[in-house]
């Protein structure tokens, strides 16, 4: 397993406590009622950008050397890790350059650039967009800080983990959104490192997961990525990555495919029941319990990873679309 340790998430925690927020974690009395067992709501939607992103971000820009402060920092993004690394760049005046694909949604690109970023479309893919950040930190010596695959990033989104299991000591699953893994991988380190028992899901769309093609296969694969709800979810997790692949191989008890229709209903039950706006990514949890999909043992606690749902298309969900 590649070396990030508990010691790595402790002290990221220590790092970023004056820059993100400890999130609430609220009872569901209808997801309760639902799976006779008590169910918990981990609202990282609650960030100040909206999402999980902001921990890891922080832990990595945190760490930056004057030089590197200098130079600025690039990164590729389907849309809340650039708007993360956009606000924890601007709390040091640092240069963020932040490329994106054409498929992230038109509210992302433009709350990252709200936030004072260079904003870079580039091409139909996630990887696209990793291209083309890599190409312009090598000409222009900006340190590229990746989505997931980062040591930093992912002691960083560790730190929920660490949140989680003093919010609900008596937890015994966590479901978790699961793409390129780094919040995956944080997460579940925090959790088999402390509490080896608790079991843990992974939870993505069936529309072009990377990390379960990856696992099926034994290693690292590309897919085609496809329009989804879950948009935060999509892109590839690297052909040469070094970090998120493995560690969540070997930390993920259980993972779950949810098609479009199941997202679309995780989206409507946590507006109507939870009062909750989130994007599709954020609701996989919560559709994987509507769905069945999950045998708990005791105490549940979902991640709701983000609220950065495009408006137009939370009304069409919530009017009962599917996309």
């Amino acid at each position: 397993m590649p070396s990030i340790h508990l010691d790595d998430l402790l002290q990221a925690r220590q790092r970023i406590a004056g820059l993100v927020r400890q999130t609430p974690l609220e009872a569901s009395p209808s997801l309760t009622r639902l799976l006779g067992v008590p169910v918990w709501l981990k609202l990282e939607s609650q960030q100040a950008t909206g999402s999980f992103k902001l921990r890891g971000a922080s832990n990595a820009v945190a760490q930056l050397s004057a030089e590197q402060q200098r130079l600025g920092v690039v990164t590729a993004s389907t849309g809340n890790h650039g708007r993360a690394l956009a606000f924890a760049a601007s709390q040091l005046g640092v240069k963020a350059t932040v490329c994106l694909s054409e498929l992230v949604p038109a509210n992302k690109v433009l709350a990252i650039r709200e936030l004072g970023a260079e904003v870079v479309i580039s091409g139909r893919s996630q990887d696209d967009a990793q291209l083309e950040a890599l190409r312009i930190a090598r000409d222009q010596g900006g340190t590229f800080i990746p989505p997931f695959d980062h040591p930093h990033v992912i002691a960083g989104q560790g730190s929920l983990g660490l949140e989680i299991l003093e919010q609900c000591p008596d937890v015994c699953d966590v479901l978790v959104p699961l793409s390129g893994g780094g919040l995956f991988a944080g997460v579940a380190l925090a959790i088999k490192a402390t509490r080896p028992a608790i079991r843990t899901h992974g939870i993505s769309m069936r529309l072009g997961a990377a990390m379960h093609a990856s696992l099926q296969a034994g290693q690292p694969m590309e897919v085609e990525e496809l329009a989804t709800l879950a948009d935060s979810l999509g892109g590839g997790i690297g052909l040469d990555n070094r970090y998120t692949f493995g560690l969540t191989r070997e930390l993920c008890d259980q993972l779950h495919l949810l098609d479009e229709a199941a997202i679309a209903r995780g989206i409507r039950h946590a507006y109507r029941e939870e009062r909750q706006v989130v994007e599709g990514a954020a609701a996989v949890g919560i559709a994987a319990l509507l769905e069945g999909l999950i045998e708990p043992r005791g105490p549940v606690v979902v991640v709701v990873s983000g609220r950065n749902i495009d408006i137009d298309q939370h009304l069409r969900v919530l009017g009962g679309a599917d996309a």
